[in-house]
């Protein structure tokens, strides 16, 4: 990847301390202590406005899972769990056998906790399988009563959208883009971060990706390299977010500092490394943030992508995002096709577009124009429609005053946001809530620059729905 593209995003910071921020989010772990009980009950209507439905209203092991009308017993009662599971008759919703491929067909099957009953509501009314990375869709487009339900490649057509009741608690359904991808990045390390609690309280926002988990010289995992994973600053945000309802997604990265994908000797003690953390906090979603020349090496990159394969494999239903740079027109897609070559699926490769060059620039424009090329790349290694891609990509991108002495706006914002909506990005972050503050004499990386009320940047994100 080339050097020009993996840009930092503080100076001040980063001389500081030696550890600096840049952007990721969102993906789904089950097993969270805050989240593992949240439910949600009811319906769950489709094509003609027809029910999912138990066939016979049996809860034998096999029993098809069909389209029918909708007529309130108890085969059409669905209980949706923030552990990604959809229940009725105290029963999961199934793939049948585990299958990905087109046309699997789905089931009633005793809840086992594998990656067949894992499933993701997006907020495009998307029911996904992220093990298939398909979609819960009814068979040949017909509404007819009992017609069989499978999986498909998602298409965005009408026999693949769904209404569902929504779970409540830990920032709503555990897969849906508007809860989880605006997770704008907090940093404890430096300043005065704000209280989440303020951020979540002013906004919406429910989410936050904590920067950054970095090595202590070996393969450990710490915060900034030096605070304990647990019982410090760090567990203290997460309790606190958790506790309002919300959750984490840690980076694991930046600009400077020991990073594990370089200290780690292999792809299986750095999948161990990213495992420690999964652990400590029962996470649903990592971000790996691509900065410096430690990830210029082939070497260093292999190992991120074998280890990534290791902790999709070992963690069903987990989010894994790959934040990086870009160029104006689109990011180097040499990353991207090292992991399509591997088996690896991100969930979201996100682009960082700042660092163009200077002032003077419409950096919502910019970001399009970087976004667009970063869809063509996804789309071109991994053999996507364009509406994957979309789906399987994101924006961090940062407000105020960049490190390139760049402006981004409020209204910069808003074009952003309009095209993640009508995309349906799987991510929209950005570095950092820590700036998004006016400027009152305090130090770098606690304000924007730029003229603004507290939370404007984030208020605007806080929108999409995905």
């Amino acid at each position: 990847m080339r050097r020009d593209l993996l840009r930092g995003r503080a100076p001040a910071v980063r001389n500081a301390l030696g550890v600096v921020a840049a952007g990721a989010l969102l993906a789904g772990l089950t097993g969270s202590p805050a989240l593992g009980a949240a439910t949600a009950t009811g319906q769950i209507t489709g094509l003609a406005g027809k029910c999912i439905d138990v066939a016979g209203a049996s809860n034998a092991n096999g029993t098809p899972v069909q389209l029918y009308d909708c007529n309130g017993s108890s085969a059409q009662q669905w209980s949706l769990g923030s552990d990604g599971t959809i229940k009725a008759l105290g029963k999961c919703l199934d793939v049948a056998s585990g299958g990905t491929a087109n046309g699997s067909v789905v089931q009633l099957y005793d809840c086992n906790g594998s990656a067949a009953q894992r499933w993701s509501v997006s907020g495009a009314h998307d029911i996904v399988n992220p093990q298939a990375d398909k979609c819960l869709d009814v068979t040949g487009n017909s509404s007819a009563n009992g017609t069989r339900l499978q999986i498909w490649t998602c298409t965005g057509a009408a026999n693949q959208k769904w209404t569902a009741p929504a779970v409540e608690g830990g920032g709503g359904d555990p897969g849906s883009p508007g809860a989880m991808a605006v997770a704008p990045y907090l940093y404890n390390g430096w300043g005065s971060p704000p209280s989440p609690t303020t951020v979540m309280n002013a906004t919406g926002v429910k989410w936050f990706t904590l920067a950054f988990v970095l090595s202590n010289g070996y393969c450990n995992p710490q915060w900034d390299g030096g605070r304990p994973l647990t019982g410090g600053v760090d567990q203290q945000t997460v309790n606190t977010v958790r506790a309002a309802g919300g959750d984490v997604i840690p980076s694991f990265g930046g600009w400077s500092g020991n990073k594990l994908e370089s200290s780690c000797s292999s792809a299986a003690e750095l999948a161990a490394a990213y495992q420690k953390v999964i652990n400590a906090y029962g996470l649903k979603a990592i971000d790996i943030d691509i900065e410096a020349d430690a990830y210029a090496s082939s070497t260093v990159q292999q190992r991120t992508v074998d280890a990534l394969k290791t902790v999709k494999a070992a963690n069903p239903g987990i989010k894994v995002y790959v934040t990086f740079g870009t160029g104006q027109s689109g990011p180097d897609d040499g990353l991207i096709r090292k992991a399509s070559a591997s088996g690896l699926t991100v969930d979201s490769w996100t682009i960082m577009p700042f660092d163009f060059g200077g002032a003077g620039k419409n950096m919502g424009n910019l970001t399009v124009s970087a976004a667009e090329g970063l869809k063509n790349a996804v789309k071109n290694a991994y053999g996507y429609t364009d509406d994957q891609a979309y789906r399987h990509t994101g924006i961090s991108s940062m407000n105020g005053i960049t490190d390139d002495n760049e402006t981004v706006t409020v209204a910069d914002f808003r074009t952003i946001l309009a095209y993640a909506q009508q995309r349906h990005l799987a991510r929209l972050t950005f570095w950092s809530v820590n700036r998004d503050r006016p400027c009152t004499g305090g130090g770098a990386d606690t304000c924007s620059g730029v003229s603004q009320q507290p939370w404007d940047f984030t208020k605007v994100f806080a929108q999409y729905a995905g």
